[in-house]
């Protein structure tokens, strides 16, 4: 059993039932999943993304400058977690949202003491801003933040029930990877499930991660128990 995990969740995870934004209902049984991780006593950090309301990636170009695309892109992290603290908190999830943007006024900013703190109070740690730097994805500042609170496995919340060798949503004969190491994820150009910067500080500091279906009811919380669902992505 686990003691500290990070969950990874995309923006687009919380648009739910919308085309952008954010859907409270979906929130709200997101919380429920997580529910069910805390009920083993396992502490929760999650990094949470941005997508549902800008990628920095996307904004860039005719006449938006990169850094401050990708500027944009952490301010819409920073909307996402101060609504999903709101729902965890109303759905009996004792939460907070820390912030590696600075934004005093409505958010608290990130630090290690800050969040080992909530951590050890038994709240979950929602954290935005990705890493605060621009050209760095979430995925990226995931691992750099499950390394920092010595977290003991990255769970990447996903559309899709694991790791293709295609997407299978395009081609219905991808092939699915149970297991994958590390250093596959790295060096294989068919593994796209997070970016390779991500996955090669991972690599460099054999931090384990598992890839599976959010939308699975009681996926989160099976792969807490370390039963096999998604890809496990680990050393050997």
């Amino acid at each position: 059993m686990y003691k500290r995990v990070l969950v990874k969740l995309s923006g687009e995870q919380l648009q739910g039932k919308f085309d952008s934004g954010f859907d409270a209902e979906r929130a709200a049984w997101i919380a429920n999943e997580i529910k069910k991780i805390t009920a083993q006593d396992v502490e929760v950090v999650i990094m949470i993304g941005g997508g549902n309301y800008a990628r920095g990636a996307q904004l860039a170009g005719g006449g938006v400058q990169r850094v401050n695309a990708d500027n944009i892109g952490m301010l819409a992290t920073m909307m996402n977690a101060i609504a999903l603290t709101d729902v965890f908190n109303a759905s009996d999830v004792p939460s907070r949202a820390l912030t590696n943007i600075k934004s005093d006024q409505v958010l608290d900013q990130f630090t290690h003491r800050r969040a080992l703190s909530h951590l050890e109070k038994d709240r979950v740690v929602i954290v935005a801003g990705g890493i605060g730097r621009p050209y760095l994805t979430t995925d990226t500042a995931a691992v750099s933040l499950a390394l920092e609170l010595n977290c003991d496995l990255i769970i990447k919340a996903t559309k899709v029930d694991g790791v293709y060798d295609n997407d299978p949503e395009i081609h219905p004969t991808a092939t699915k990877y149970s297991r994958l190491t590390l250093q596959q994820a790295v060096e294989r150009s068919d593994i796209k499930v997070m970016d390779k910067a991500a996955i090669a500080l991972a690599a460099d500091h054999e931090q384990a991660i598992i890839v599976c279906k959010l939308l699975d009811e009681g996926n989160l919380a099976a792969a807490v128990r370390g039963e096999a669902v998604g890809t496990a992505i680990t050393v050997s």
